[in-house]
């Protein structure tokens, strides 16, 4: 592999996949509840692929939006268009081409899926900048991340229902919750340079709303599955999720650079949880 290899791999945070479980999670599990059960080996690949590939080209437009911010900021100071080891130019072709292949994906499903993907193009390429003007950017993030909801209701059922906005709501209080606990990460340095964060927003409230997302993720999505799957599933999985929310919680409440880091690098399990349970249920 050539040095110019690894530092694409790099750039989309290959060696991370922490990042588009985040994503991809949540997005299986609005394609089960939109089937009613198993979508289908070919939605499952579509977005499957198409989750880790707007993923890895999401990475590419916020390291150019963020190539000035992250070189005064430890964490990302040695990212390779921090660093310009990749160029600008470059960065955005490739998130191009890899956004492209996306589409591609999607153009396999039908008309309303390929309709709703513009809107969730548009929010992935504005998120970076939101950090700029928005006090709260992770709502922001929220949004974009959980598109892939009613993207996978609009594949199987043709359309966008009620059900596919309430899931996203539960979904955004998931995203407000593990973002938070990211941006806690890098508090002291975003204050030093101007960005604004829920973390910085929030202040001495960061670890109890955090907590209060996590209860409103599991809520919306146990409230919305009554009815659609087993109550003893539901209450099995909200309990496991439960779980994982209160170790967060031991994790984070005194604020280290190192807890907040862990608290949000193991987020997927919590989102594994949930679509496991989901599946789950509609097995049952």
């Amino acid at each position: 592999m050539t040095g110019k290899a690894r530092l694409y791999l790099d750039l989309v945070r290959w060696d991370r996949p922490a990042g588009w479980l985040l994503l991809l999670w949540p997005s299986l599990a609005a394609l089960w509840i939109a089937a009613g059960g198993f979508p289908g080996w070919h939605l499952l690949a579509v977005f499957t692929l198409g989750t880790i590939l707007m993923r890895s080209a999401g990475c590419c437009i916020n390291d150019v939006a963020d190539r000035e911010f992250d070189k005064h900021v430890k964490r990302t100071s040695q990212r390779p268009v921090t660093t310009g080891a990749v160029s600008v130019r470059e960065a955005l072709v490739l998130g191009a081409v890899l956004a492209l292949l996306a589409f591609l994906l999607v153009l396999t499903t039908n008309a309303a899926a390929i309709a709703w993907s513009f809107a969730a193009l548009a929010i992935a390429i504005g998120y970076p900048y939101a950090k700029r003007y928005v006090s709260m950017p992770q709502a922001v993030l929220g949004v974009a991340f959980s598109f892939g909801i009613p993207m996978a209701f609009a594949a199987v059922q043709g359309q966008v229902p009620l059900l596919a906005w309430v899931l996203l709501l539960g979904n955004l209080f998931w995203v407000l919750a593990y973002d938070t606990e990211y941006a806690m990460v890098d508090r002291d340095d975003d204050l030093r340079i101007g960005i604004k964060t829920s973390a910085i927003t929030l202040g001495r409230a960061d670890v109890p709303v955090v907590m209060l997302c996590y209860a409103g993720a599991i809520a919306v999505w146990g409230l919305s599955l009554i009815g659609r799957i087993p109550v003893p599933v539901i209450v099995l999985t909200a309990a496991a999720a439960a779980a994982q929310a209160v170790w967060h919680y031991t994790l984070i409440r005194d604020r280290s650079r190192d807890g907040c880091f862990r608290a949000f690098r193991v987020n997927h399990w919590f989102g594994f949880t949930l679509f496991a349970g989901t599946v789950a249920g509609y097995l049952a």
